[in-house]
């Protein structure tokens, strides 16, 4: 296994990029949703351009998920199955993907009727499986040739784009629609295993790589040059290797991965963010903006009820869907980016605040008891 991690806090990047790649999902899903159909066109420069980006959101949030969780995995002191971030990845795992599917529940539940997209799996069904992957992974390798767990986690993310043209739309009609929903879109999930999960472990496997290197002197620009280095091939020359390999070789996947290529180029822009905020880091000083990468789960849920109005489909869509302007669109999600964040944030400080008080009113307790005997 990959040498744990010896400094003791996480990269201030990764916190930063997570609090951008969340902020991009809010302002996503409210315009895309309350956006009027007609300035919704490929002809229009501007949604081309917001359309690009939106595009980035969730393959960014899934690589830094692998690169966070891989990351705390190897600075723990205690390496291999007794590593105790192995039972904390489970749990949050199957923590999200309960949140999965109780965001989707409806009023209908009530009179026991659950509709066919109860069961579609969506971001953090795909994320909660994904850390279980990764755990199941780093558990089965933990004993055997040290970087086993590092290649296999590329060569995950290889083989899930390569062959991605193959699988793509594929029903699964052997395995029951509530699991096949895991491992195809085909039956209406918004994301499956595969390729996301391909993002989730390049990040991952970066982890692995980065933490051999971290203790180097200029490690930023290190990073940063590797990884614009990988952006460039990936979003100018994949395509054109795929297809060579594809000619080369004979095998059929490389050749159409190369010309269907979406996932690589993907994956390259995710890289030019990644090194862009890596070469920023010390203006990444804002306490606030710090913290919204650390409560991402959080800001998702409450999003989530006030979009889209979760269980009682009383949110913001049924007001707003399809009718506003690009101006008005774009007004709107900076009001919804701050009122979701404020409601996260300032929650949180009441919930800690509240918990603190009550710890404190609980510690003094037995020597009022003491002195109200006496």
């Amino acid at each position: 296994m990959a040498t744990p991690v010896q400094q003791s806090s996480r990269f201030i990047y990764i916190d930063a990029l997570r609090s951008f790649a969340i902020l991009m999902m809010l302002q996503g899903h409210f315009i895309s949703t309350t956006l009027a159909s007609e300035f919704k066109t490929t002809g229009s420069s501007l949604y081309q351009f917001w359309e690009y980006f939106r595009g980035m959101t969730a393959p960014t949030f899934f690589t830094i998920t692998g690169f966070i969780f891989v990351f705390l995995l190897l600075k723990q002191p205690i390496q291999g199955r007794k590593n105790p971030r192995i039972k904390k990845g489970m749990k949050r795992g199957l923590q999200l993907i309960a949140w999965g599917y109780l965001l989707r529940i409806s009023k209908e539940v009530f009179v026991g009727k659950l509709y066919p997209s109860f069961f579609y799996t969506d971001v953090l069904q795909i994320i909660g499986v994904s850390i279980l992957l990764l755990c199941g992974l780093y558990f089965l390798c933990s004993k055997r040739a040290a970087g086993l767990f590092s290649w296999l986690l590329l060569g995950a993310t290889l083989v899930l784009f390569v062959t991605e043209r193959a699988y793509n739309g594929m029903a699964i009609p052997y395995l029951p629609k509530e699991l096949a929903h895991y491992f195809s879109q085909a039956g209406g999930a918004v994301f499956s295993i595969a390729p996301w999960f391909g993002y989730v472990s390049m990040g991952a496997f970066l982890a692995t790589r980065f933490t051999r290197i971290q203790h180097r002197k200029n490690i930023r620009i290190t990073i940063a040059v590797w990884l614009l280095g990988a952006a460039v091939v990936l979003l100018f020359f994949s395509s054109e290797l795929l297809v060579f390999i594809g000619n080369y070789t004979g095998l059929t996947s490389f050749s159409n991965a190369g010309n269907f290529n979406y996932l690589f180029p993907r994956l390259g822009a995710v890289f030019v963010l990644f090194s862009l905020f890596v070469l920023a880091e010390k203006w990444l000083t804002n306490p606030v903006f710090i913290r919204i990468g650390k409560v991402t789960l959080s800001i998702y849920v409450v999003h989530h009820i006030l979009l889209y109005g979760a269980w009682f489909h009383t949110g913001l869509n049924r007001w707003f869907a399809n009718s506003l302007s690009f101006s008005e669109a774009i007004i709107g999600a900076m009001l919804f980016l701050f009122t979701v964040c404020v409601l996260v944030l300032s929650g949180r400080d009441w919930v800690n605040a509240t918990a603190n008080k009550g710890l404190k009113m609980a510690r003094s307790l037995p020597k009022k008891i003491s002195s109200f005997k006496g």
